[in-house]
């Protein structure tokens, strides 16, 4: 052992024990498995883990053992000294609570403690079933039938007691909802949605939604979105299903619903046949000293709430100034844990509260001030605006708090309704980030206020005498370290110099590495073998500021004496309408539509004009950064595509900058042409489809490739490549682009000459 080994003390807790230990990759199982290992060197554990993809239970434990809570073992025994002292003592059984399967545990056990579960508040109901009560069911049948008769410490929550006022013993739980009748109704959940989201009515509504949402992008983007719409739906259903049926019965969501269901399973299945401990820990946080000050793992219940205030976007929040918010830093519970685990009880089970409220009560208004109080002193930054003013809380209580959140939603939806159809521009991209940001702290407020308001108005206190009786029976050499009560937890102190700091710290590193990521230039243009790697450009909007009435407009004017402009244009304008509504709804019926104005057109006398005059007004329209981009495109070895929904002999002036140009074809009967198109236009998914065949005949990897647009039906086309970038997009592609942290630019043509640009383009 890399340690110095002992001779076995019988007076150490659990010495000799086997400890099998679920949860093991959780926040507090890793913290138990660090405990142990550094202070319980005679106690050998076995951790249950499931595979997960490819990775086996055994590689899981590996991985594990990176991370920050065994730091501390690492400095002491060194990296090879702990992975040696992890194969002496820990052993990995693979397996899963919720798969149904039965489980091999070792007949050895002395010991178990069930600390998995979902954590989530508002898991689909069969989920919640099938974690916190299936589970329990399963892994105690196991443990029943090993001849070791292991002392069972099963790890639940205090709050199963349910919405209530007043204080809560530690005792078994007073309610008599059965929880079979409850387990076969929540498994059958998912079948009776599933089979309520394929009704008609229901399958019109997200046959809507697609088509309303990505109808431009064509109809397969459309019917995926639709039953994108309909998943969500019945996973919105059966979470509402979980917290309704909770409620009904007095509990404030599905977790707690289904943890304390969890443990009259465990009740049911061990009194009298296995010892049975029930811990009951309040809101489980940062460590108060081990493995060390602040240790946490990811963020707990709590903690985005303290974060938001930082930012300034936690203005107010439903909660009583007076109401107790319980916590308990982790390292405590895992010492509760341990002695709860050495003092088996007898026939009947023991139950005890792991908190503060009883002991060392802190108030919802007492954790604002000290928050407040952090966050004027330290500030979190606020890009190039300086620093974060954080907001002054007045408690209006729930209903009003409510009042805001649906006036807010009002406001909000109409404001995004206005946005996504107004014409895109850099003041608009500037409107739909605040609408975003304002959105996205309005759908915060409301998560946390649905999930977590009932916590933050609670008037409970869990008493905790048997836990303290418990502590106050440790020999005095082992309180310093391994005792949990929680009256030496000095609030202001853990609170502004441990557990802040622990929780902002990441997000204070990764907002000024976003911040330095997100001001960066357009990354450059990788070096491939020559036609390995494509760059694709859209043209109108992307490559120049022009549009299809734009350009028709100057080949018509130009064809025309000055006495008919005034009835063209008139012409035009009556029929904008119908074009901008065929625009709304689908750009290929846009195109149709509009290129019927070309009946009768003399072909070659419009060629004739294209290369005359209308190239030099296409060029002068041309985006330099565009023309600039395409070089670099060319000079790293990239073969350059132009995609276009335009006739291909208005884009004959533009065909130089381009080893492939793509452009729709006007069928022409005599010498002119007919207003229809030849073959269907490349618009929306079908110039995706183009790309990909493209590629494969090509030999060019598209994952390396570029692809630049301006519209929401140039989407597919830019996930079709592993280098989308939005150029000057419209509404819905901007939503989009900044949702999946594609670059996006913003090109004009005032930087520099196209002209010059072009020359420079071509070579």
């Amino acid at each position: 052992m890399p340690h110095d080994a002992a001779e076995p003390d019988h007076t150490e807790p659990l010495a000799g024990a086997h400890v099998l230990l679920t949860g093991g990759t959780g926040f507090l199982g890793q913290a138990l498995l660090a405990r142990i290992l550094e202070s319980y060197p005679n106690t050998r554990m076995t951790l249950l883990l499931r595979a997960k993809g490819s990775a086996t239970g055994a590689d899981r434990l590996d991985k594990l053992l990176r991370k920050p809570v065994f730091s501390r073992l690492r400095a002491r025994w060194g990296e090879a000294g702990l992975r040696a002292e992890v194969a002496e003592r820990v052993a990995v059984v693979e397996g899963s609570l919720d798969s149904g399967e039965e489980l091999a545990l070792p007949d050895d056990l002395t010991t178990a403690v069930h600390a998995a579960g979902t954590v989530s508040f508002d898991p689909p109901i069969d989920d919640a079933f099938a974690t916190n009560v299936t589970g329990v069911g399963l892994l105690y049948e196991a443990l029943r039938r090993l001849p070791s008769a292991p002392h069972v410490v099963h790890v639940s929550t205090a709050y199963v007691a349910g919405s209530r006022r007043g204080t809560v013993p530690e005792r078994s739980l007073d309610h008599d909802v059965d929880w079979r009748t409850e387990l076969a109704h929540a498994t059958a959940a998912r079948e009776e949605v599933e089979a309520e989201s394929r009704h008609p009515d229901l399958l019109r509504r997200a046959l809507d939604e697609g088509q309303r949402e990505h109808g431009k992008s064509g109809p397969q983007s459309a019917a995926e979105a639709s039953e994108r719409w309909r998943r969500d739906w019945v996973g919105e259903q059966l979470v509402e299903r979980g917290r309704l049926r909770a409620r009904t019965l007095g509990w404030p969501d599905v977790y707690t619903f289904t943890k304390a269901l969890g443990e009259r399973v465990a009740e049911e299945k061990l009194t009298g046949a296995l010892p049975l401990s029930v811990l009951r820990p309040a809101i489980v946080e940062s460590a108060l000293r081990y493995p060390y000050p602040g240790w946490i793992d990811g963020f707990k219940m709590a903690d985005p709430l303290i974060v938001a205030f930082g930012r300034g976007t936690l203005r107010e929040f439903p909660g009583l100034p007076d109401g107790v918010l319980d916590l308990i830093p982790v390292d405590l519970v895992v010492n509760a844990i341990l002695a709860v685990a050495a003092n088996p009880p007898g026939d009947q089970p023991a139950y005890y509260h792991a908190g503060s409220g009883s002991r060392n009560p802190l108030t919802f208004r007492e954790t604002y001030d000290n928050v407040r109080e952090y966050f004027t002193n330290h500030p979190m930054p606020d890009g190039d605006r300086g620093q974060v003013k954080v907001p002054s809380w007045e408690f209006p209580g729930a209903r009003r708090v409510e009042r805001m959140l649906r006036t807010g939603d009002r406001v909000l939806s109409a404001a995004q309704r206005a946005l996504l159809a107004a014409p895109g521009g850099v003041r608009t991209r500037r409107w739909q980030d605040d609408l975003t940001r304002e959105r996205d702290t309005l759908d915060f407020l409301r998560y946390y206020a649905d999930i977590y308001g009932v916590y933050t108005e609670t008037e409970v206190i869990y008493t905790d005498a048997r836990l303290l009786a418990l502590h106050r029976s440790l020999p005095p050499e082992r309180v310093a370290e391994h005792g949990f009560d929680p009256a030496v937890i000095d609030w202001p102190h853990y609170l502004q110099r441990v557990h802040f700091p622990a929780i902002t710290e990441t997000i204070r590193r990764r907002d000024g590495t976003r911040r330095a990521r997100t001001g960066s230039a357009l990354p450059e243009p990788t070096e491939s073998a020559v036609g390995e790697t494509l760059a694709v450009f859209d043209m109108e909007g992307t490559l120049v500021a022009s549009n299809m009435i734009e350009t028709y407009l100057l080949a018509r004017l130009a064809d025309l004496p000055r006495s008919a402009w005034l009835t063209e244009l008139a012409d035009l304008a009556r029929a904008l309408p119908r074009y901008l509504a065929a625009e709304r709804r689908d750009r290929g019926e846009f195109l149709r539509t509009f290129l019927r104005r070309y009946a009768e057109v003399d072909e070659s006398g419009l060629r004739r004009l294209v290369t005359d005059r209308l190239g030099d007004a296409l060029l002068r329209r041309a985006f330099p950064q565009a023309l600039r981009r395409i070089r670099k495109h060319r000079a790293a070895g990239h073969r350059t595509v132009l995609i276009t929904g335009a006739v291909d002999v208005l884009v004959e002036p533009l065909a130089p900058l381009f080893d492939e140009v793509v452009a729709s074809r006007m069928h022409a009967r005599g010498g002119r042409y007919s207003g229809f198109l030849d073959s269907p236009p490349l618009v929306g998914e079908a110039r995706a489809a183009w790309l990909r065949h493209y590629a494969e005949n090509a030999g060019v990897e598209l994952g390396r490739s570029y692809a630049y647009g301006d519209s929401y039906s140039d989407r597919p086309l830019l996930e079709a490549v592993g280098h989308p970038v939005a150029v000057n997009p419209d509404p819905q592609l901007y939503r989009h682009a900044r949702a999946n942290h594609w670059p996006v630019v913003s090109w004009s043509r005032h930087s520099l000459s196209a002209a010059d640009s072009f020359v420079e383009a071509v070579g």
